[in-house]
């Protein structure tokens, strides 16, 4: 976890997570120049356009989407080497790194998102809330009910806590900026690529495969943090949470989300993923959980604080593994 030099990768990863806490999306900012996860999605986009081609075998596109995954997630993991060695010196190159760090978190712009569901569904009604659901989830808004949206709202938070959130740090403390920076673009050509569709099946297959693997530990870890958290939060159930992760965790059609949305279903005696739409079809998972399905305003409420409760956590265990590195006790 750590690197000779002026800085010290825990300070720089807490200071990173205190940027993203502040500062969020930076949207002005990004109005002004590219974000690298658009300048990620720009580079997928090309080489989408120039190796997919729908004339070539489902083979031809497979093995086309393998290098694109092998080049592009290699070229940001060399960037993050390049930024690594610039940064690994004095204070303005550890500040540049906390900034990086920062930018690629997405812990407040989530609970942003999904408090602005919560919100539009309790005063706007169901269209309003139909609007406010389809920025975070990939099914298709028509097709949900009032607990429906409030379901997809709550699933979102507990998937993309692990993917925007606790899958960064945890690259980011294994490989540093290479790690991170590579994480972030495999997590990027999933969004994109990663689809059971008539055109991404073959050519996004490597993409949602490598993302599979990357996101196996930290999602497990990301349901260890809510459980824990549901200790903390007092309208959660901790006890519910951990039997539900380990029986449903695995039950849903990803090897991945089903672990922290099942702590998160447990934790607020809800049950939730079950049948859905999307654009490539419907997906017909088991519930998670043996609460009810009937989410409602007050459950996101409810899921954000939870959700809150467990980034704290896991800062409070950065934190302590910094103390425990740095701190000597007297004789």
């Amino acid at each position: 976890m750590f690197w000779p030099g002026a800085y010290d990768p825990l300070i720089l990863l807490l200071a990173g997570i205190a940027i993203d806490a502040v500062l969020g999306e930076m949207r002005l900012f990004f109005a002004v120049v590219p974000h690298p996860i658009v300048l990620a999605g720009r580079a997928i986009g090309f080489f989408e356009r120039k190796l997919n081609r729908p004339h070539r075998s489902e083979r031809s596109r497979r093995e086309r989407g393998i290098v694109t995954v092998i080049v592009l997630v290699g070229a940001a993991a060399g960037l993050g080497a390049v930024l690594h060695w610039l940064c690994s010196q004095g204070f303005l190159g550890a500040s540049i790194e906390a900034l990086a760090i920062g930018i690629l978190l997405s812990q407040r712009s989530l609970f942003q998102h999904v408090a602005a569901v919560a919100a539009a569904l309790q005063f706007g009604g169901l269209p309003a809330g139909r609007a406010a659901v389809r920025h975070i989830v990939g099914r298709d808004p028509a097709s949900l009910d009032g607990p429906g949206v409030a379901r997809a709202a709550i699933e979102s938070l507990a998937e993309n806590f692990s993917d925007g959130v606790v899958a960064p740090i945890f690259w980011y403390l294994l490989l540093g900026l290479p790690g991170l920076f590579a994480y972030k673009m495999a997590n990027t050509l999933d969004s994109m690529i990663g689809h059971k569709s008539e055109r991404y099946r073959a050519f996004g297959w490597a993409a949602a495969r490598f993302d599979d693997v990357v996101n196996l530990v930290p999602a497990r870890l990301s349901g260890v943090l809510l459980i824990s958290a549901a200790m903390f939060a007092g309208d959660a159930l901790p006890g519910p949470a951990l039997r539900i992760m380990l029986r449903d965790g695995g039950k849903h059609h990803s090897p991945n989300a089903g672990w922290p949305e099942a702590a998160m279903a447990g934790a607020l005696g809800l049950a939730l993923a079950g049948s859905r739409h999307y654009a490539e079809g419907p997906v017909n998972d088991p519930w998670l959980g043996d609460g009810t399905p009937l989410a409602r305003p007050v459950d996101i409420i409810r899921a954000l604080r939870l959700y809150g409760y467990a980034g704290l956590l896991l800062a409070g265990l950065i934190f302590g593994a910094w103390l425990a590195a740095h701190l000597r006790l007297p004789g």
